[in-house]
């Protein structure tokens, strides 16, 4: 009985941290209204706050075409069209977002979410392994954000003051690289390119190639870079 009662509390609690609440601001033709965004396993809605509340919201995750995720803005783009704007598809913009919400959430979007999800923050260390680091800077056209690139085991993690970013090996396309001082990551929303502070050795790159090729289902026997060779 004390076991059913403690697995029925653990489930409840799961249940608890399943669903979270978060005050923001809708963006909409200058028009910003306030509200609530909610998320749980299922998807997420925003109810918009007065009377009227004509810009409340709901998706099923599988509806949303990108989720990209700030400390400052979350900008969910839909499949929807915006006929006045030649069947451009719909964006649902939401700022003034609470501290810390972006990391707050990111443990059940990233269990949750496909590759359409950006993380646009440094998820935490959390206990894991650090297979290995590099201060880089993260290229924005002519500009950049100077940070440290962390390999883990199974994500690729960008820390900055200015822009961060995560990729699980799942979200990554490729990677490619013109010399040890150069490392471009290839997922679904963009090519990002870093200048590397210190040198990527060849056995480095090829282990971290080989484990985004496992992470996508692909048993390489080769690296890239040991096919270029042959």
């Amino acid at each position: 009985m004390a076991f059913r009662i403690k697995a029925a509390a653990s489930l409840i609690f799961v249940a608890t941290l399943s669903a979270q609440e978060f005050a923001v601001r809708h963006d909409h033709l200058r028009k910003g209204g306030e509200g609530t965004l909610r998320f749980t396993a299922e998807g997420v809605t925003f109810e918009e706050a007065g009377k009227k509340a004509s810009h409340s919201r709901a998706w099923k995750y599988a509806e949303i075409q990108r989720f990209d995720l700030s400390p400052e803005r979350l900008r969910i783009l839909t499949y929807e069209d915006v006929r006045a704007r030649l069947d451009a598809d719909r964006e649902y913009v939401f700022s003034a977002l609470p501290k810390d919400m972006a990391r707050t959430l990111y443990p059940l979007l990233s269990r949750t979410l496909d590759q359409r999800f950006v993380a646009r923050i440094a998820n935490p260390v959390g206990g894991q392994e650090v297979l290995w680091t590099s201060p880089a800077k993260m290229l924005h056209g002519r500009a950049g954000a100077n940070g440290v690139l962390r390999v883990e085991p199974d994500q690729i993690v960008f820390e900055s003051d200015s822009a961060s970013r995560t990729w699980r090996y799942s979200d990554v396309h490729a990677i490619t690289t013109e010399n040890s001082y150069e490392l471009t990551v290839v997922s679904l929303d963009s090519e990002t390119r870093f200048q590397l502070k210190t040198s990527l050795p060849e056995e480095r790159y090829n282990s971290l190639w080989r484990r985004i090729e496992e992470a996508n289902g692909l048993k390489p026997f080769h690296s890239a870079l040991e096919n270029h060779h042959d």
